[in-house]
């Protein structure tokens, strides 16, 4: 049976924007990239990617060379659009929808009855179903199903990603989706789309609900990591070792304490509890007080490093990581970057950064002066080393280079 979905627009060639489109291409539809960035366009029309992930410069490659995959700069028609692009939240911790309201006018245009929109992007509550409105502002010749349901000439419907970096390819395919339509019909659309490339369960329910699934999923997590993330600091000041005593606290079988880090990073964990302490601000004071656990853990750390390298003259930091987590290149909200930034600013010491992932630094650190550096520099010269991300490099170091250092390792994996 022929798909109604033989064209994909995807709006976004970021993590998750370009493995979804390089997904959809090699399950033969025919897949126009959109992104703004003029050196993502080109790369990808060359076959190549702009960020590190297992398996996706083969499938870019091979889908750009048979035809089904191409970028560019505008969105053109298609029988179906999925928006993938970025939900930062602004200094005051407020959503910023404006590269998402940015996407959806850019379908002005181009879309037609019978199209069908899904959000990829994480969103507040209400978020999907505000773009359709925009867009009903804009397009006067077409309904949408925010007002007619599921007689509208267009189809909307939200389905965050849920995808872990590094394993993104097999959690695109393998993972079941939540499909939330602004009608039942924009649900089950979207449901027949998805199952085109996914091997998992597609869960219809309202956007409202899919909206809020994906940030209580990552709220949930916050809240738990924060727990670590504390015990930690209560074992600073007592003189414990956390990893014994997580590690022991553990063996209760009813008890599953996370592993405590230098903070939480990423595009989500870090970013989605505020987008629910928007929509509820007098209701979440326990999702308040993890982000505020977290965001203070790099700064404990920080100051831990720096009390220690009091008593040295011109001492030498290695700082071992900048990525959010191990193995990638993505530094979003990395609590890896805010250590090294700080130890970088307090002027007395000269700050190694090591982050095998990346060629250059990016300008906060430049500006603050940390130094890119090979890993074998910076262990050469360091007086401190700073583990903050586990980059299998890092583990395999061998532990003879760290004596005579001071050492602090944030993720436990030397202990």
């Amino acid at each position: 049976m022929t798909s109604e979905f033989q064209r994909l627009c995807i709006i976004g060639l970021g993590y998750v924007g370009l493995p979804t489109a390089a997904i959809f291409a090699g399950k033969g539809l025919d897949v126009l990239g959109v992104d703004i960035r003029p050196e993502v366009v080109d790369l990808i029309n060359q076959g190549k990617i702009h960020i590190v992930e297992p398996e996706l410069d083969q499938l870019v490659h091979d889908a750009v060379a048979g035809g089904r995959l191409r970028a560019t700069a505008q969105p053109e028609e298609a029988d179906a659009f999925i928006i993938a692009v970025p939900t930062p939240f602004t200094d005051d911790h407020k959503p910023d929808l404006s590269y998402l309201m940015a996407a959806a006018e850019s379908l002005v245009g181009v879309l037609k009855k019978g199209d069908l929109i899904v959000v990829e992007s994480t969103v507040p509550v209400g978020a999907t179903e505000s773009l359709s409105v925009r867009l009903a502002s804009l397009c006067s010749g077409l309904s949408f199903p925010h007002d007619a349901g599921n007689d509208a000439d267009i189809s909307i419907a939200h389905s965050p990603e849920r995808v872990l970096p590094g394993k993104v390819i097999k959690e695109l395919t393998k993972n079941d989706r939540v499909i939330g339509g602004l009608s039942p019909r924009c649900g089950e659309r979207a449901a027949e789309l998805y199952a085109l490339a996914v091997e998992g369960k597609c869960l219809l329910t309202t956007a409202p609900t899919a909206e809020l699934v994906k940030l209580s999923e990552n709220a949930f997590r916050d809240v738990n990591i924060a727990f670590a993330n504390e015990l930690s600091v209560i074992c600073d000041k007592l003189g414990i070792n956390v990893w014994e005593a997580v590690e022991l606290a553990n063996h209760h079988p009813r008890v599953n304490i996370l592993q405590p880090g230098p903070g939480v990073g990423g595009h989500c964990i870090a970013v989605d509890p505020w987008f629910i302490v928007d929509s509820a601000p007098n209701d979440t004071p326990l999702i308040q007080a993890a982000r505020r656990v977290n965001d203070a853990k790099p700064h404990h750390l920080a100051g831990r490093v720096k009390e220690a390298a009091k008593d040295m003259t011109d001492p030498v930091i290695a700082c071992l990581g900048l990525a959010y987590k191990a193995d990638i290149d993505d530094l979003r909200e990395s609590p890896a970057v805010t250590i090294t930034v700080d130890l970088a600013k307090t002027g007395n010491a000269r700050v190694l950064a090591v982050e095998p992932h990346i060629a250059t630094l990016p300008p906060q650190l430049q500006d603050a002066g940390a130094v890119l550096a090979s890993l074998d520099e910076a262990l050469a010269e360091a007086d401190i080393v700073v583990l903050l991300v586990d980059h299998q490099a890092f583990k395999d170091i061998d532990r003879t280079r760290l004596k005579d250092k001071r050492v602090f390792d944030a993720r436990g994996i030397w202990r």
